[in-house]
C-alpha cells in the first residue's frame, strides 16, 4: 500500500478557528512583491481591509453579495451542472475551438442549456502560440474563413466571446485589428474578450485593456492562476493580488465594462513527481535507494515497481474565501463578476449571491 503524506494548506483558515476577528487573519490584507503576478512589482496602492465585517471561517452569516451581472461558464458535454435556478446573468459556453488548421471546431449548441432566461455567449478559444499567430495573420486566407465562421456560428447565440491566451508579443496589433473586425460584424449583438490578469501596464502588451475597451461591450478579467502548476505552490488567486488586479481594471477599464473572474477551483502540488524520463544511471540510483532486488521483464524489457512517500500542497476555493473576495470586488465598484467554472463550486456558494434585476 502507498504511503502519502498529504499536508493541506488550506488559504481560509481552517474552521475551528471561530473567536479570531477577520482582520486579524495574516497574509490577506497588506500586498506584497511575493504575492504578484510572475514579472510584476507590487502595487504601491495602500492595501484596504479585504472582507470587512465579515465572520471567520465556520461561522453562519456570510454575507450575501449583489451584482448586477454574473458570468457562468459551462463546458460543453457538462451541462447538466448548471441550475436555472442559479443566479446567472449571462453563460459562457465554452467552447469552439481553433484547431490546427487555424478552422473553427467543436461549436456547442445552446438549445443543450434549456431554460435559461439569460444570455448565452459562445465562447470560442485559440491555443499555442504559433496557431494564433497563424489564424490572426493580416489578409491571410485562414483569417479571413475564420472570422466568416466566428459570425455564423455565433448567430444563434446572445453574444460571442474571444478567449485567445497565447497570441505572441509582436501580434498585437494583428490581434487587435481581428477584434475589430469581429466587431464590426457582429453588428448589435454582444461582442466580449478573455484577458489576462494585469496589475499594471506593461510595454507592447497584446492585452492592452485601454486599446482594447473600445472594441468590445465587456472585459472578462481572468484573475486566477496567480500560482500555476508549475510555480511555486500558493494561492490560484491571492486576495492582495486580486484586489491590485481589480484596482488596475476598475481604473482601465471602467466598471460598465469590467467583469472581474474569479476561480472555482483549487490546485495541488507535491514535492516528487516520478512521471519523468531516466537515463541508466538515474535508474541504477533508483534502485540502490529503493533496495529493489527483484526485476521483472515484459518480452525482455526490465521493469520494476516501488512505493514512495509524497508530500502535497492544496489551496483551494469554499464559500468563505469566495465571499471574502466577492465582498471586496464589490466594495471596490466591481458591478459584475465571473465564475470558472460551473460543476467546479462548493454548491452552496450560490446562496451568498444575488443578480440585481433592472425593474
Amino acid at each position: 500500500m502507498k504511503r502519502y503524506v498529504i499536508l493541506l494548506l488550506i488559504w481560509c483558515m481552517c474552521t475551528t478557528c471561530t473567536s479570531k476577528p477577520v482582520s486579524s487573519y495574516p497574509n490577506v490584507y497588506t500586498l506584497k512583491a511575493a504575492d504578484t503576478a510572475p514579472g510584476e512589482q507590487a502595487d504601491e496602492t495602500p492595501a484596504e481591509p479585504v472582507g470587512e465585517g465579515l465572520l471567520p471561517p465556520g461561522e453562519a452569516g456570510l454575507p450575501v453579495s449583489s451584482f448586477a451581472e454574473i458570468w457562468g461558464y459551462v463546458v460543453s458535454g457538462r451541462e447538466r451542472f448548471f441550475k436555472p435556478e442559479m443566479p446567472v446573468s449571462d453563460i459562457g459556453y465554452f467552447g469552439a475551438e481553433v484547431n490546427i488548421y487555424g478552422q473553427l471546431a467543436g461549436v456547442p449548441d445552446p438549445k443543450n442549456i434549456p431554460d435559461f432566461s439569460g444570455r448565452i455567449h459562445l465562447v470560442a478559444v485559440c491555443n499555442g502560440q504559433a496557431l494564433s499567430h497563424f489564424a490572426l495573420m493580416e489578409g491571410g486566407q485562414v483569417r479571413r474563413k475564420l472570422i466568416a465562421d466566428l459570425l455564423e456560428a455565433s448567430k444563434p447565440f446572445n453574444g460571442l466571446q474571444v478567449d485567445f491566451e497565447n497570441v505572441p508579443a509582436r501580434d498585437g496589433d494583428s490581434y487587435r485589428s481581428f477584434l475589430k473586425e469581429l466587431r464590426q460584424g457582429l453588428g448589435a449583438k454582444m461582442f466580449t474578450v478573455a484577458l489576462s490578469a494585469r496589475s499594471k501596464p506593461r510595454e507592447n502588451d497584446v492585452y492592452d485593456y485601454g486599446k482594447i475597451k473600445g472594441m468590445v461591450d465587456r472585459i472578462l478579467v481572468m484573475a486566477y492562476d496567480e500560482h500555476w502548476s508549475a510555480s511555486k505552490p500558493g494561492p490560484i488567486a491571492s486576495m492582495d493580488w486580486c484586489r491590485a488586479v481589480a484596482a488596475y481594471s476598475l481604473k482601465t477599464i471602467g466598471p460598465e465594462k469590467l467583469i472581474m473572474g474569479l476561480p472555482f477551483y483549487g490546485r495541488s502540488w507535491g514535492n516528487w513527481n516520478p512521471s519523468e524520463a531516466y537515463i541508466y544511471s538515474t535508474i541504477q540510483r533508483i534502485k540502490e535507494e529503493q533496495g529493489i532486488t527483484e526485476i521483472s521483464r515484459e518480452k525482455g524489457i526490465p521493469t520494476f515497481t516501488y512505493q514512495a512517500p509524497v508530500t502535497a500542497t492544496v489551496y483551494y476555493e469554499d464559500d468563505y474565501s469566495l465571499s471574502i473576495r466577492m465582498e471586496m470586488y464589490r466594495t471596490m465598484g466591481v458591478q459584475s463578476i465571473g465564475f470558472w467554472r460551473i460543476g467546479q463550486e462548493s454548491p452552496t456558494i450560490w446562496n451568498r449571491l444575488r443578480l440585481i434585476r433592472e425593474e
